[in-house]
């Protein structure tokens, strides 16, 4: 019902109207613990934020979309969300970029604290409040899988600097 709302303000140009129906449906799905359709309301609402110049909510709904990624234990799509939204110049040079960065590097290091840490920032703390609940559980799941270098990675030879193929 939210979707069908959403899409037709959007229809009729009126985006802005449609702000707080995609946050309640990100909240709904959030509690019914479908990840994945919150994130997509979450960044339906930075898309609509965008037509509207609205720089500062389209930039907390993008963080938005990739901390429900990182608490449903989905660092890929996390990861995928990052650099898709880092294509948008007013996403690229924000602060919740910056949280985004630091909070995927810290799950790419295994480091447990960092993560407690950032979640703790500003960046976070001025979201939707049902994003800084998932926000301060975080991290869920085994960190340490996410490692940069702890798949096969370890297995392939090493780079040999001579070689020009």
């Amino acid at each position: 019902m939210y979707g069908d709302a959403c899409s037709i303000l959007e229809e009729d140009e009126k985006e802005q109207m449609a702000f707080d129906l995609y946050r309640a449906a990100a909240n709904v799905y959030i509690k019914l613990e479908k990840y994945t359709d919150a994130a997509t309301f979450l960044l339906r609402l930075g898309l609509s934020a965008d037509q509207c110049k609205a720089t500062n909510t389209q930039c907390k709904a993008y963080l938005s979309a990739i901390l429900v990624y990182l608490y449903a234990d989905d660092f890929k799509q996390a990861e995928k969300c990052y650099n898709d939204c880092s294509q948008i110049d007013a996403f690229l040079s924000s602060d919740q970029n910056r949280c985004a960065s630091k909070l995927l590097s810290a799950y790419g290091e295994g480091d447990v604290e960092e993560i407690k840490r950032v979640a703790q920032s500003s960046a976070i703390t001025h979201l939707d409040h049902m994003i800084v609940r998932l926000a301060r559980k975080l991290p869920t799941g085994d960190v340490s899988k996410h490692k940069y270098g702890a798949t096969k990675d370890e297995e392939e030879e090493p780079l040999d600097e001579d070689d020009l193929t």
